[in-house]
């Protein structure tokens, strides 16, 4: 774990709960597995601080729990999970784009919330959608519900492990933690509820029909709540569904943007006979990026998509991209020289290149300083004397890949921080704002006229309202400037994965 990954965990731990669960997830990162009582020792937080902070970390998969032969219970902090907090408005857009608004708010809720049962988040969704319809119109739970079985059917959200109902119950002590199970055919069976009813707006819920305010309404038992009929049957979002689905994306459109003037002469509706398909593979299996790749000729052959090849294609463009970017378009074009012949002398690379010497010189050892680039020494002799040895340039893609996803998390957590100071620079101003669009907000539901409102406006000086969209404007550039990143980070990290797999 570096001490940029670290660094960003506590940032994304901070922001999203607070200074408790930040501090309380931070040490689990830094120390490793620990039981109850050493966190709240080594911390300085009370018990009862430590243990709400751990069930706001295992609620949202950020911490996992393990039973020694002891019987001591140990907390481990999941570092690469606290990371994909990055990748939140990613996943949100994405369920969005594929099943609607009413997919997008299922997985937020999942997300905002960690866990939660089916009948909860029909309801929930059913109530948000409910309050940005016309009035009169409201959104009902069959609708969402469906929504929810198709994610569930394409795998976009999953069952939590749970703990099994034993019949004969153990006279004995309770385990000192639950253990929970899920078998594999259950992970996405979806419970049949018969959920009947509409969503409900906040602002007819909180009076009667006779105009009573909610707080002067009586209080009713408890006893009288219905059961929820899905009780203990948990969801969450499937992370790793939306990283096959980002994967299997990247890939498309990096062979379109190869092959475009192909997917643009493609019949409409894919209708394609199989003499024109037979030419299109063809054309995708000779390619040298070797993204698709054939095996065989009896029955026309068989073709596979090769991902750990497509991945390294990425990661490979990725880091051409960089170095263009970073160091020129000269110093790009030597890194794809060395890139396609594997290994070269400093002598070969000028000449290859046709670039001066002192200017190749440079350029190879600016690369090789910010390790794009490695130096292979192969000596002659034992000794290893200088004017006897080879020095030979290389890429070696793998540890290039994880120097830049070393950058990626210190970009990130630059952006986050300078989010942040933005928004306390101009903390007073945003409140101010603030007041003054309820003030509005409330006059507005009361009838006020416009000549009220206008004033109520007003109260906004012409250049707070320019350093307000100013604010807004900054805000929103970093805000995509992380996302572009954790684009990039993806990229790497899928292909860090499978070649790790792959050795």
């Amino acid at each position: 774990m570096t001490q940029a990954e670290i660094k960003l965990c506590s940032l994304l731990l901070q922001e999203h709960f607070g200074e408790i669960v930040e501090k309380i997830g931070v040490h689990l990162i830094r120390t490793g597995s620990q039981p109850l009582r050493v966190i709240a020792h080594d911390t300085g937080t009370s018990l009862d601080q430590v243990k709400k902070a751990l069930c706001v970390l295992i609620q949202h998969n950020l911490v996992i729990y393990q039973v020694h032969k002891r019987g001591v219970v140990e907390y481990e902090a999941q570092c690469s999970r606290v990371l994909r907090m990055l990748r939140y408005p990613r996943y949100i857009y994405t369920a969005k784009t594929l099943y609607s608004d009413t997919g997008e708010l299922i997985v937020e809720e999942l997300l905002l919330n960690g866990k939660m049962t089916m009948s909860a988040v029909v309801k929930k969704v059913a109530d948000r959608l409910t309050e940005t319809m016309e009035d009169g119109k409201t959104m009902d739970y069959s609708e969402v519900s469906n929504t929810f079985v198709r994610l569930a059917d394409t795998h976009f959200v999953q069952r939590c492990p749970w703990v099994p109902v034993t019949e004969n119950s153990d006279p004995g002590p309770p385990p000192p933690a639950p253990i929970l199970v899920i078998s594999e055919k259950d992970m996405y069976l979806v419970p049949k509820l018969s959920l009947i009813g509409k969503g409900k707006r906040r602002r007819s819920s909180d009076e009667d029909a006779a105009g009573e305010p909610k707080a002067k309404r009586p209080k009713h038992g408890t006893d009288n709540k219905e059961p929820i009929p899905d009780d203990g049957i948990y969801w969450q979002a499937n992370l790793d569904r939306f990283h096959q689905h980002f994967r299997d994306q990247a890939i498309v459109s990096a062979v379109a943007n190869r092959m475009d003037q192909i997917f643009r002469s493609l019949p409409v509706g894919y209708n394609i006979s199989k003499q024109v398909l037979d030419q299109y593979l063809t054309l995708l299996a000779d390619d040298p990026l070797e993204f698709v790749g054939k095996s065989g000729d009896s029955g026309g052959g068989m073709y596979v998509i090769n991902l750990h090849k497509a991945l390294g294609s990425l990661a490979t463009a990725t880091l051409e991209s960089v170095v263009q970017e970073r160091f020129g378009s000269r110093c790009a074009r030597i890194f794809r020289l060395v890139l396609q012949k594997k290994h070269l002398e400093q002598k070969q690379v000028e000449d290859f290149a046709m670039i001066p010497a002192k200017e190749a010189k440079d350029m190879l050892y600016k690369m090789l300083s910010e390790n794009f680039i490695s130096l292979q020494e192969i000596p002659k002799t034992p000794d290893h004397a200088p004017s006897r040895t080879f020095y030979l340039y290389t890429v070696n893609i793998l540890s290039a890949a994880r120097m830049l996803l070393h950058r990626c998390y210190k970009s990130i957590a630059n952006l986050i921080e300078r989010r942040q100071f933005e928004t306390k620079e101009n903390k007073r101003l945003l409140e101010k704002s603030q007041r003054v669009e309820a003030i509005i907000a409330s006059m507005q539901a009361t009838g006020a006229e416009d000549a009220q409102l206008q004033e109520i406006e007003e109260m906004i000086t012409a250049p707070e309202r320019q350093q307000l969209e100013t604010l807004k404007r900054n805000v929103n550039k970093l805000d995509a400037s992380e996302i572009q990143v954790d684009e990039t980070i993806f990229l790497l990290e899928s292909y860090i994965e499978s070649t790790m797999k792959r050795q």
